[in-house]
């Protein structure tokens, strides 16, 4: 069940630790009420929205001052929430938003859920569901990829693609409608092949960015493999711009696999550096050429490194598909060459931009930046729903294609919210941290 747009709720919305400035965050019919039990300064509930505050927050029973802070009005239904809203910017002292938050409590606030501020945002229309998800997407974006993909889901460009598409369908919907009903009026049949073929296009092309979406969303892991000394602590110190592995010229320096996260290309990436991968009767060191196979199998994308300089290794068995060949040492003599390989060098940095390129292209696919991107399964599946409909209304009979397209709808409905259940919107906004 979803929680009460009655009750009046408050959370501190800045993150834990200390900083220059904390926010305490009020939101609810009483909210204005509220925050005059608590402020001393301008009365809260005869401001006008938008406007800025000096004051302090006290105790309404002792009197004592809790911090000199601003005050921030926000009047229904212009505030985030479409309720009256007040912002309390105090010190960003733990000490001072706990007991803030505490003396709103007592005043007759309740704590916050999860993501409820945006939960209001989104029940009382100020935002469809696919907006509230990228809220969360914005705050939880680790590139500027992620970041510029959600805010694309924040200011409608898939909720427009969505009602775009949907309108088509209902146009279809009302001429087959029609059809049906006054087969007598000598109603024009319309184009349903080509529509619905043309709806079906658009959901392909949102559904080729999915796994780019994902990608720049949730991160993937690299995996650098290889024979000893081919240079792959070397190479993950070149990717990351600073030693994090250690680099020795005697074979064998790494026994077992480090990580280290990195953005590449936009994406989130957690590098794994592995022991190297060679027969050998140290059973330390084979504890370590397993491990280095078994996160390669792990790892969404493995570069297979080979010393370019020394004779050519034969390659372990690896899942090739989804593996980039890269031949190490290009500043040295080289010893053989493979077309397929991408050479770089550790030391002087050739060929690691196009190197980032590949592990790009790799990850992501050919889906373009500038367009918008699919992030959520949820949405994913929405859409695979509603093609899957579209494909069964063509070549239909007029009555069975109507019952298609009305089913399609209703998935593409799903993503904006227009048809979702609360048991799915209360899921989605558990995942939200509590003061947004």
């Amino acid at each position: 069940m979803l929680p009460r747009l009655s009750d009046t709720i408050a959370a501190v919305a800045t993150p834990p630790g200390s900083g220059g400035v904390g926010v305490v965050r009020l939101s609810g019919p009483e909210a204005l009420e509220i925050a005059a039990r608590v402020w001393r300064g301008h009365d809260p509930r005869t401001s006008p929205g938008g406007r800025f505050w000096h004051g302090w927050v006290t105790d309404p029973e002792s009197g004592d001052v809790v911090d000199e802070a601003l005050l921030l009005v926000f009047r229904a239904p212009h505030s985030y929430t479409g309720q009256d809203a007040v912002e309390f910017q105090t010190h960003g002292s733990p000490a001072v938003l706990r007991r803030v938050l505490e003396l709103l409590l007592a005043a007759g606030a309740r704590a916050a859920g999860p993501g409820e501020f945006t939960l209001r945002a989104y029940l009382n229309g100020r935002m469809d569901l696919a907006q509230a998800e990228s809220v969360l997407a914005v705050v939880e974006a680790e590139s500027e990829t992620a970041r510029r993909q959600a805010l694309r889901g924040l200011t409608r460009a898939l909720s427009q693609k969505i009602e775009g598409m949907s309108r088509k369908l209902l146009d279809l919907l009302a001429h087959i409608q029609a059809l049906l009903d006054y087969p007598e009026e000598g109603v024009e049949p319309h184009e349903a092949e080509r529509v619905l073929r043309e709806v079906i296009a658009e959901i392909d092309r949102l559904r080729a960015t999915a796994r780019a979406g994902q990608r720049v969303r949730e991160g993937a892991r690299l995996a650098l493999v290889g024979a000893p000394n081919a240079g792959k602590s070397s190479l993950l110190n070149a990717l990351l711009g600073y030693e994090r592995a250690l680099v020795h010229h005697e074979p064998g320096t790494t026994r077992d696999y480090l990580e280290a996260p990195l953005e590449l290309e936009g994406v989130p990436l957690v590098a794994v550096d592995t022991a190297g991968v060679r027969a050998t009767d140290d059973p330390v060191e084979a504890a370590g050429v397993a491990r280095a196979l078994e996160a390669a199998r792990a790892a969404d994308l493995i570069l297979y490194l080979a010393d370019r300089s020394a004779p050519r290794p034969e390659p372990p068995e690896l899942p090739w598909k989804r593996t980039l060949k890269v031949a190490t040492k290009a500043d040295l003599p080289a010893a053989w060459r493979d077309p397929e390989a991408i050479e770089v060098s550790a030391l002087t940095g050739a060929g690691l931009d196009a190197l980032r390129r590949a592990i790009r292209e790799r990850l992501l696919g050919a889906a373009d930046e500038g367009e918008v991107w699919i992030t959520h399964e949820r949405h994913l599946e929405a859409l695979n729903e509603a093609r899957a409909h579209l494909e069964q209304a063509l070549g239909a009979e007029d009555d069975l294609m109507g019952m298609s397209v009305e089913a399609a709808l209703e998935a593409l409905a799903r993503i904006t919210g227009e048809t979702v259940d609360e048991a799915v919107v209360a899921r989605i906004f558990q995942n939200f941290c509590v003061g947004k």
